[in-house]
């Protein structure tokens, strides 16, 4: 007896050491196990590395808190077990909780509503049920992120034109840790990244880039360039330079500029319209004569591998623009019409800048040709749809066109490429010629060029914000003040930025695959009835014949 009680001690405290052995070394060597076959729950290489490398507390405050239904408790849920991994890999460096911005009276979150719009915290109306019947409620959802004195702001709400709530919820969560990891690091760093948005070609003006820039302020640090008066060392500094639909000509020494920005590493996103159309002009006269621009870009581009056609896209895949059918009581009366010269694009490539956005509105939108160039990767981003054709210029466009059925033969096509994406080591233009007399700085251009990355867009209005007739005020970026539709020219843009100022491994992280696994809502209609049996019925037929089971057994045994 003595023995087997040793024996039962030795046991115990062998169990006690493995306990505290194991909990030693797992407060050494943190690891985690996903077996999830998708590796959802999986952070990537660089996100861990991002949160290790913390030296200071950082705090998120997430307002999704309340009463949601089920699939904003999901992408709820998941803002949380991503925190929870991302706290765990930060040492308890980053804390987080979530608020409910819209407790207390009406007057105070009106206030409290005001006040996050200002940080750059998107809201969204959410239909809820209610006994009453549907109510509309507002709610955030977004985070602020705050490290070393600086906030910014996270939106992880990701629409897009004709998914489904199910996919909407189901892109956001996907795109979770990418809108975190990329706030994060634009954090850390300190030091905000410098874009130029290039001025003196009668680019668009800062009315038309109000939100393009103002979306920009709390992560970059944006403002205009004069490449006509910037010096080399000047434009080395830039991290982008965005040219914004130009419509005056570029000199030899402002192009040689944008070549020593190239090769020495920086990236270019190009907004270029190669046609003069513009519909002010057309609802003035009525018609308009369409005409070439000359922007002296074309050699430069063609030696980048892009040439930018000098036409213009029809799509019966299009936006609506208001027009004037008539009146009463001198009265003027608008309607929404089909504009073919307003494309929307749709893309469905993978890309990290256009996966998972919505379309995309252009105006007198041209294409693009590509070329093959040694050392230099391609992706197209954006194209028409196959319902569209192409305008040679010059041409006599009408608003009449409207009045006009169009012939569904005379738009199968092919879909025309309108914005494409390259990296790579781009050649130097200016390469064994001379160098302009205007620049003046000493010349210090590389033997072999740096990788740079561009993107090149086919229509510079993807860039500008429509601005209020009433007050002046402008429009958030892809926007429609008539039809009160948002594009998706916003999230385009910002992911363009991303891509064309960051690490490559951030930008993959939109890459990242959540699979949706939805119930087949026939089938459940169908066999409802059956299951409804089975779950009811099956639990109680078991425990009868437990409960006889048992009595058996007992008579048997004690008889």
């Amino acid at each position: 007896m003595v023995n087997r009680k040793k024996a039962d001690l030795q046991t115990l405290l062998i169990f006690l050491l493995i306990i505290i052995g194991i909990s030693l070394v797992s407060s050494i060597y943190f690891t985690r196990i996903d077996f999830t076959a998708d590796k959802r729950f999986t952070l990537s290489d660089i996100t861990r590395s991002e949160m290790k490398g913390l030296d200071d507390e950082m705090q998120v405050t997430v307002y999704l808190d309340g009463d949601f239904p089920a699939g904003f408790k999901r992408l709820q849920n998941a803002v949380s077990d991503l925190l929870s991994d991302y706290k765990a890999y930060s040492g308890s460096k980053l804390n987080y909780k979530f608020i409910n911005p819209s407790e207390g009276g009406e007057e105070q979150a009106t206030v409290i509503y005001q006040q996050l719009s200002e940080k750059g915290l998107l809201a969204t109306n959410l239909s809820v049920k209610t006994e009453e019947g549907l109510t509309q409620k507002i709610i955030f959802p977004s985070a602020l992120i705050s490290y070393k004195g600086k906030d910014i702001a996270v939106n992880f709400l990701q629409s897009r034109m004709g998914a489904s709530p199910e996919e909407v919820l189901n892109n956001s969560v996907q795109n979770l840790e990418y809108a975190f990891t990329t706030a994060i690091r634009k954090l850390k760093r300190g030091g905000k990244p410098k874009i130029g948005f290039s001025e003196g070609h009668d680019e668009l003006t800062d009315l038309q880039l109000a939100d393009a820039i103002g979306s920009l302020q709390s992560a970059f640090e944006p403002g205009r360039v004069n490449l006509g008066t910037i010096s080399l060392e000047g434009i080395s500094k830039l991290n982008l330079l965005v040219i914004p639909k130009p419509q005056k000509s570029f000199t030899e020494a402002e192009k040689y500029k944008i070549d020593y920005f190239i090769a020495h590493g920086g990236s270019v996103l190009w907004a270029i319209d190669q046609v003069n159309a513009e519909l002010d002009s057309l609802r003035g006269a009525g018609t308009q004569l369409t005409f070439v621009k000359s922007l002296n870009l074309d050699d430069m581009l063609f030696r980048y591998g892009v040439k930018l056609n000098y036409n213009l896209i029809a799509d019966l895949n299009c936006a609506q623009i208001p027009l004037k059918v008539g009146g009463s009581a001198g009265q003027a009366q608008m309607q929404m019409v089909p504009w073919m010269y307003y494309p929307l694009f749709v893309s469905t490539s993978n890309h990290p800048v256009v996966k998972n956005i919505d379309a995309v509105r252009s105006e007198f939108s041209g294409s693009i040709d590509t070329l093959a160039v040694a050392g230099i990767r391609r992706d197209v981003l954006l194209s028409s749809s196959p319902y569209s054709r192409l305008l040679a210029v010059p041409a006599l466009i009408s608003l009449q066109q409207v009045e006009q059925a169009p012939n569904p033969e005379e738009f199968k096509g092919q879909p025309q490429i309108t914005a494409i994406a390259m990296e790579g080591v781009f050649p130097q233009v200016f390469k064994n010629r001379p160098v302009p007399e205007e620049i003046q700085d000493p010349v210090t251009s590389p033997e072999l060029s740096k990788p740079a990355k561009m993107i090149v867009l086919a229509d510079g209005d993807i860039l500008k914000n429509q601005v209020s007739t009433q007050d002046g005020s402008p429009f958030p970026l892809g926007y429609d003040r008539y039809t009160q539709q948002q594009f998706g020219n916003k999230t385009f843009f910002l992911n363009a930025v991303d891509y064309l100022t960051d690490d490559p491994a951030i930008i993959m992280l939109r890459s990242k695959e959540v699979k949706m696994h939805l119930l087949d809502r026939a089938r459940i209609k169908e066999d409802r009835t059956f299951w409804q049996l089975i779950n009811i019925g099956l639990p109680l037929v078991c425990l009868v014949l437990t409960g006889i089971s048992i009595y058996f057994f007992r008579k048997r045994k004690y008889s």
